[in-house]
């Protein structure tokens, strides 16, 4: 299995997730540049995340129409896995590979703090050796994430078990106290109807290493090791 990840003007947590991917996880990984098209054999992308172009226009508004971005779409259109994290999410909805949008923050405030979330199936490649009666403590820092969709796009989502992640507290119990950006459902993570396009806005690489006295980000990382080495 090799990893890329894409690193546009303005991402900042490209360096996160290739820490994790190759000293944590012991994994190949690559850096790919936002202006090629060759995603050198990667099986896995990643979007990291970050301000690509400055969020100037809207998040990830600018960064859908990088060249390697056609590449993205044509990797998830063969089933290829892809993954977008904060940013990275925000890239992959605005390229129409997730669907839904991430809005302003209901308090119109950058959030940058510990939250909660649980899996809400194990039906992923991302969630599958997770516990879904286990709350995971994994960093927010985000402008906008609140997650946004109409009535008819959430209950495809729930019938399609396309909700992967939903805040909640340290419990695991889902309350409006615990959404940190007041998204719809408490909606933290989706994917696509094939399964194989996944985005959240909580960073699993921030909470993947000892020295930061938290590994349960790096639960998602294993998960996704364990189906694929199966």
């Amino acid at each position: 299995m090799k990893f890329g990840v894409i690193v546009f003007p303005g991402s900042n947590c490209d360096e996160d997730l290739v820490y994790v991917l190759q000293h944590t996880m012991k994994q190949e990984v690559v850096k790919l540049w936002h202006k090629d098209h060759d995603l050198k054999g990667c099986d896995f992308i990643f979007l990291p995340g970050g301000f690509s172009y400055g969020d100037y226009l809207r998040s990830g508004a600018i960064a859908r129409f990088s060249p390697i971005m056609e590449s993205v779409m044509n990797h998830a259109e063969k089933g290829g896995f892809v993954m977008g994290i904060c940013n990275g999410f925000q890239i992959l909805t605005e390229s129409h590979l997730l669907p839904g949008a991430l809005i302003r923050n209901t308090n119109q405030k950058f959030t940058c703090k510990n939250t909660f979330i649980k899996p809400e199936n194990t039906n992923t490649l991302i969630t599958s050796k997770l516990d879904i009666n286990k709350a995971y403590k994994i960093p927010v820092a985000h402008g906008e994430g609140r997650y946004f969709a109409d009535e008819k796009t959430l209950k495809e989502l729930k019938d399609n078990g396309q909700i992967l992640f939903t805040y909640c507290n340290d419990e695991g119990n889902c309350d409006t106290g615990s959404n940190p950006n007041g998204s719809l459902e408490n909606i933290a993570g989706i994917c696509n109807k094939n399964k194989n396009v996944f985005g959240m806005m909580p960073h699993p690489e921030r909470a993947a290493d000892p020295a930061l006295s938290n590994t349960d980000g790096k639960a998602l990382f294993d998960s996704i090791l364990s189906l694929i080495e199966a």
